[in-house]
C-alpha cells in the first residue's frame, strides 16, 4: 500500500488567471435536519471557500437556520428540497448526507412493501414524517436516477443506503466512513480481523478489507482513523497525520465538503486522498497553536491557510 506523496497535490485543479464565476466549480451539499444543524453547515462553509458555487438543502427548519447564517455562506444559494433536482442537474458534484438522520433499517424493510409504492416522487419523499425514513428513499431516488454524478456519500446517507444502491454508479462515489460506520454498512466486525494484530499488522489488515470492499462494489471508500486508508478498485493508499483534537464532532462533516470541493474539478481518486490529506495537515497545524484545544470550525479556517501553503507556495 502506497503512502501519500504530496507531490500529487500539484495535481489539483486551479483556478486560471481570467475564468469567470462558476467555471471553478459548483457543489451540492444535501444534508443536516431538524436535530443537526451543524454537520451540513461546516460542509458547505469549506467548500464554499474553494468552489465558485455552494448549492445547500435542507429540511424547511434547517435551510432556515443555514439562512440566518447567511453571513457565513455568503456564495451559496439554499435550495428547497422539492427544487433539488434542477440543482443536481447543475452541479458537478453532490455531498450528501452530513447532518441527516438515520433509524434502523430493519423499521424501514418491514415497511417497504407498502412504502415503496408511494415513493416515486421526491416531493412524496420530502413529506414522509420520519426523517429517517425519509433518509433512506431519498438517498435511494437520488442515487437510482442520477448515476452519472459525481457522489460524496457520508454520515447519514452512508449509514441508510443500500450496498446495491452502488454497482450502477461505476465508479462515480467517494464514500467516508470511519470505523463504525464501515462495519455497519459492510457488515464486517474489524475487532475480529485484527484478533491480537500488532498496529502494522492492523494496518494492513484494514487496508485489505477496504480494498476488497470498494472492488466488489466499484467505488472510492475513505476509512477515516489515526491513519486514513483509501481505496478505489484498482488501488489503496494510506494517509498518515492528524490528532486527538480530530476526534471532535464535525471534522468529518469538513473532510466531506472538502471530498466534494474537490470532486467538482477533480478526478475523484485524487479528491478523497487530496482530501484527506490536507484536512489532517490541518489538523495537525492547529495542534501546534493551541494543541488538541480545537474545533471543526477552526479547521474549516485552518485548511484554506494549509492549502496556501502546500499547493500555492510550494
Amino acid at each position: 500500500m502506497e503512502n501519500f506523496d504530496t507531490r500529487l497535490l500539484k495535481r489539483l485543479y486551479l483556478p486560471p488567471a481570467g475564468s469567470h464565476k462558476g467555471q471553478n466549480g459548483k457543489l451540492l451539499v444535501i444534508g443536516g435536519s431538524h436535530l443537526f444543524h451543524a454537520a451540513s453547515l461546516w460542509a458547505l462553509t469549506i467548500a464554499s471557500r474553494i468552489v465558485d458555487m455552494v448549492f445547500y438543502s435542507s429540511v424547511p427548519e434547517n435551510n432556515q437556520v443555514i439562512a440566518e447564517a447567511k453571513r457565513e455562506f455568503r456564495n451559496g444559494i439554499i435550495v428547497p428540497r422539492d427544487d433539488l433536482e434542477d440543482y443536481i442537474k447543475e452541479a458537478d458534484c453532490v455531498v450528501l448526507g452530513p447532518g441527516m438522520l438515520r433509524i434502523d433499517k430493519s423499521k424501514v424493510e418491514s415497511q417497504k412493501s407498502k412504502t415503496q409504492i408511494k415513493n416515486q416522487k421526491l416531493q412524496e419523499i420530502n413529506a414522509l414524517e420520519d426523517e429517517g425514513e425519509q433518509t433512506y428513499y431519498l438517498t435511494k431516488y437520488l442515487l437510482e436516477k442520477y448515476p452519472e454524478k459525481k457522489w460524496v456519500i457520508d454520515a447519514g446517507a452512508l449509514q441508510m443506503m443500500e450496498l446495491e444502491w452502488l454497482r450502477p454508479l461505476k465508479g462515480m462515489a467517494v464514500l467516508t466512513p470511519h470505523v463504525g460506520e464501515f462495519e455497519r454498512v459492510f457488515n464486517f466486525q474489524f475487532s475480529i480481523f485484527n484478533f491480537q494484530s500488532n498496529r502494522n499488522d492492523k494496518i494492513l489488515n484494514e487496508q485489505k478489507i477496504v480494498g476488497e470492499m470498494a472492488r466488489k462494489y466499484n467505488c472510492i471508500v475513505l476509512l477515516k482513523g489515526h491513519e486514513d486508508i483509501v481505496c478505489s478498485s484498482e488501488k489503496c493508499m494510506r494517509v498518515a497525520g492528524g490528532n486527538a483534537g480530530m476526534t471532535k464532532g464535525g471534522t468529518g462533516d469538513v473532510l466531506a465538503g472538502l471530498v466534494g470541493a474537490f470532486a467538482c474539478k477533480n478526478d475523484l481518486w485524487l479528491s478523497a486522498i487530496a482530501a484527506s490529506y490536507i484536512n489532517k495537515k490541518a489538523g495537525d497545524s492547529l495542534f501546534e497553536k493551541v494543541g488538541y484545544y480545537f474545533n471543526a470550525s477552526d479547521l474549516v479556517d485552518e485548511i484554506p491557510r494549509v492549502m496556501k501553503e502546500l499547493i500555492i507556495e510550494n
